[in-house]
């Protein structure tokens, strides 16, 4: 598929009722191929509601099971049985307010801000979001940064403050510490005082020593389960060890996070894991659990807060351009990204 057969013929970007915007459009599950830039109507906000102006998408795991469609477990849960409800993709966003519905007071045009399209689409040119679902951007953050921050730091926030409750002096194991939420999760912790060792592939583990990381583990080369310390705390970061696996590398009284999961079947991908973890820590004097991350206006100003202060630094790998959305997936698929890859509304790549 090459950008030229994406194209579209005709695009407008003015608001007015018969405007309309480019969009990256699914009208099935399906892998990369099933995504195609084609023109939307602009949508209007509602009372409550806020129209931005996209500048940068962020893309993740999490955006490409809901492409995918997978597990099936999602499709129950309202996602869509046969074909995706949403047919924009695109979860994370960055860019500037465009119009505000009644009743809003936090906002107005003009306005830099980021936020969660979860429902709405993020992969276009205008996305219509609650109120709710925004914060101010902040200003030491480029708008490609900022897109990178919201889903992938709210989920790392509140697997190491909230679930795991680090402390200073831990010693925590951040498993997948590459990664999108992984990179938050190395930072977070060093920011709560804790010594951080991270598990990466080969060619990530200077970025993970640049994130802060005490020390590095390369997974294609050492088990961290057989030798070395044992861990007060270890974040499980869409891995797929078995919980036996991991417990060895725990201490006696420590705290397992499972923070998503892959290669669980197509049912339920790696869900059940998190299940029998939970059960199995009523039995055992180790926490072994794991969370739904969720979004909150108030959990998204923590993290923007963390970014102003230069605690956390969003982690732009590359950037794709709407009409290469298809090429952002696979560059996904073959998770080599360090952090984020991010998506922006300009015809042509950063």
């Amino acid at each position: 598929m090459t950008n030229a057969m994406l194209e579209p013929t005709m695009t407008t970007t003015d608001t007015s009722d018969k405007a309309t915007m480019r969009a990256v459009i699914q009208h099935e599950y399906g892998r990369a191929e099933v995504l195609q830039l084609g023109i939307e109507p602009v949508p209007t906000p509602a009372p409550g509601e806020v129209l931005v102006r996209v500048v940068a998408a962020g893309l993740d795991r999490g955006v490409w099971h809901m492409v995918a469609g997978k597990p099936y477990l999602m499709r129950i849960m309202g996602f869509g049985l046969r074909r995706p409800k949403t047919r924009i993709p695109g979860m994370d966003l960055a860019g500037t307010v465009e119009a505000v519905g009644r009743g809003v007071t936090r906002f107005k045009a003009g306005d830099a801000v980021l936020g969660t399209a979860i429902g709405a689409g993020a992969f276009a040119e205008f996305a219509k979001l609650g109120e709710s679902q925004l914060v101010h951007k902040p200003a030491n953050l480029s708008f490609e940064q900022a897109a990178a921050l919201p889903v992938s730091a709210l989920a790392a926030l509140k697997a190491v403050r909230d679930v795991a409750k680090v402390q200073a002096g831990q010693h925590v194991l951040v498993i997948g510490a590459g990664g999108g939420v992984g990179s938050y999760a190395v930072q977070i912790a060093k920011a709560q005082g804790a010594r951080v060792t991270g598990v990466a592939s080969t060619g990530k583990l200077k970025h993970v020593l640049e994130l802060g990381a005490d020390d590095v583990i390369d997974y294609t080369r050492q088990d961290f389960a057989q030798a070395g310390p044992r861990f007060d705390v270890i974040l499980d970061i869409a891995g797929n060890r078995t919980l036996k696996h991991l417990r060895r590398a725990l201490k006696p009284r420590g705290t397992l996070v499972i923070v998503g999961g892959e290669n669980g079947g197509s049912w339920f991908g790696g869900i059940d894991r998190q299940l029998r973890a939970m059960l199995l820590s009523a039995f055992t004097r180790q926490k072994l659990t794991s969370f739904v991350s969720t979004v909150s206006q108030s959990a998204l100003t923590d993290v923007a807060r963390l970014a102003q202060d230069g605690a956390i630094t969003p982690v732009v790998d590359r950037t794709f351009s709407l009409a290469q959305a298809p090429q952002a997936f696979e560059y996904l698929e073959n998770a080599k990204a360090r952090g984020k890859i991010v998506i922006t509304t300009t015809l042509t790549a950063a």
